[in-house]
C-alpha cells in the first residue's frame, strides 16, 4: 500500500483552521503534530498537566468537576481567541481538541446548578470565537485505547 501526499493547494479554500477529535489515547496529538509538521501548520494542544483540578477529579469526579472543567475551557478558549487576533498571512492551525466536545464531558460530570453556570461562561466565551473549518475524528477499538496510556499522567493512570 503506497503513501498518498495531501495537497491543500489543489483547493479553491485551504481550511484555516483544523480541530482534530477523538477519545484518549487514540492518537490526536500525534495526528495533529504530523500535519503541523508536514503542511507547516501551528498548533493549539491540549494541556492536561497544567490543569491543577484533573487528579484530583479522578479520585473524586463530584467534587472537582466544575473546576476541571473551567480551567479546560478558559485554557483553550484562551488558545482559540489567538486565531481571531490573526490576519489573512496567518498560516493554518491545528489543535488536539474541539471546544464544542467541553460541554459533551460538562454535561456528563456537573450538577445541574454547575451545568447551568458552565454553560452561561461557555456561552458567553464562546460566542465570538471561531470554529473549525475542518474536523477529523479519529476512532479506535477500545483494547487499543486501553493499551496506549502513555500520554496520560502517571498520577493519573491507575485513576483512569
Amino acid at each position: 500500500m503506497g503513501t498518498k501526499v495531501l495537497d491543500f493547494n489543489q483547493y479553491e479554500r485551504v481550511p484555516k483552521f483544523i480541530a482534530v477529535e477523538g477519545p484518549i489515547g487514540v492518537g490526536k496529538t500525534t495526528l495533529t503534530k504530523l500535519l503541523a509538521e508536514s503542511f507547516g501548520y501551528n498548533t493549539f494542544l491540549e494541556k492536561p498537566n497544567e490543569n491543577p483540578f484533573l487528579a484530583d477529579f479522578y479520585e473524586n469526579p463530584s467534587q472537582a468537576a466544575l473546576g476541571t472543567q473551567l480551567f479546560f475551557l478558559f485554557q483553550r478558549v484562551k488558545q482559540i481567541q489567538e486565531i481571531k487576533q490573526g490576519d489573512i498571512f496567518t498560516p493554518t492551525r491545528v489543535s488536539d481538541f474541539l471546544l464544542d466536545k467541553d460541554k459533551l464531558f460538562a454535561k456528563a460530570t456537573l450538577s445541574d446548578q454547575e451545568l447551568k453556570l458552565y454553560e452561561q461562561i461557555y456561552d458567553y466565551l464562546s460566542l465570538d470565537l471561531p470554529t473549525p473549518d475542518l474536523v477529523i475524528y479519529l476512532q479506535a477499538e477500545t483494547k487499543t485505547l486501553k493499551s496506549d496510556t502513555s500520554i496520560i499522567p502517571s498520577p493519573l493512570k491507575s485513576a483512569i
